[in-house]
């Protein structure tokens, strides 16, 4: 039977995941409830197949935005709904397979016993993990090692991750930026800037291929000129906040 919570749920963005979402949405269930999923704008069936499971099982809620906007503006649209229904915290959790849902009840050990606290999955890789996404990830973890003055965030681009919801929808509501593939590391860099703390640990990440239903949607030049602009904008943003980050260090 899953753990039930009227504080922490777990919040799935999804879009065009193919049918290996109904497998990742199935498995959530077994270990939470409730579970959310924000369908951004999705054209491959899966807000139909998606919306008769929620009609079957209680304890799942599908959000269809009509138009694709981000993985952070799904993640916007859900951290609205879950705070207007007086919870706390959301586990945010990729539609396609790749995020150990085992590990979930874990996660949400450690935000109850650590509420002001971030929870963010710091990935281990298995042998066959593409070697260009292992490697190309350091640059931009090297990158929130700068920007928060030190090692707080295990990685920047795992999405496998608790947030406070207070503290993240003040944050996304304002400013524009943190709307697409540019959400996750800005929101752990930023809410460290505002005094959340962050707890790392260890998760399992798995890459499928496209013969198990493995989906990618990262275009490598939009998306990396994305990643480009948004940590010369966190850098811009630390230079001004260097020393309040420095005295909260000695503190």
């Amino acid at each position: 039977m899953p753990v039930r919570s009227t504080t922490h749920l777990v919040l799935i963005p999804s879009y065009n995941p193919g049918p290996k979402v109904y497998e990742t949405v199935a498995e959530a269930l077994r270990y939470w409830a409730p579970v959310w999923v924000v369908v951004d704008g999705s054209t491959d069936g899966t807000a139909e197949g998606l919306s008769e499971m929620a009609r079957q099982n209680a304890d799942l809620i599908v959000i269809v935005e009509p138009r694709n906007r981000g993985k952070g503006a799904a993640v916007l649209a859900g951290l609205a709904r879950a705070q207007a229904g007086g919870y706390t915290h959301v586990l945010c959790m990729d539609s396609d397979g790749q995020h150990p849902a085992s590990l979930i009840p874990t996660f949400m050990q450690a935000s109850s016993a650590h509420p002001e606290a971030m929870v963010l999955g710091v990935p281990v890789f298995a042998a066959d993990a593409p070697r260009a996404r292992v490697y190309g990830r350091r640059l931009s973890n090297l990158c929130v090692d700068l920007e928060t003055l030190g090692r707080h965030v295990g990685d920047s681009l795992f999405g496998f991750r608790i947030y406070p919801v207070a503290p993240l929808f003040r944050i996304m509501a304002a400013r524009r930026s943190m709307r697409r593939f540019d959400f996750d590391p800005e929101a752990a860099v930023r809410l460290f800037w505002a005094g959340v703390p962050a707890l790392n640990i260890d998760a399992p990440v798995r890459y499928l291929r496209k013969a198990e239903g493995g989906v990618s949607h990262f275009h490598y030049v939009r998306d990396n000129l994305l990643l480009i602009g948004m940590h010369l904008r966190l850098i811009l943003g630390l230079i001004i906040r260097i020393p309040r980050l420095l005295r909260s260090r000695k503190a």
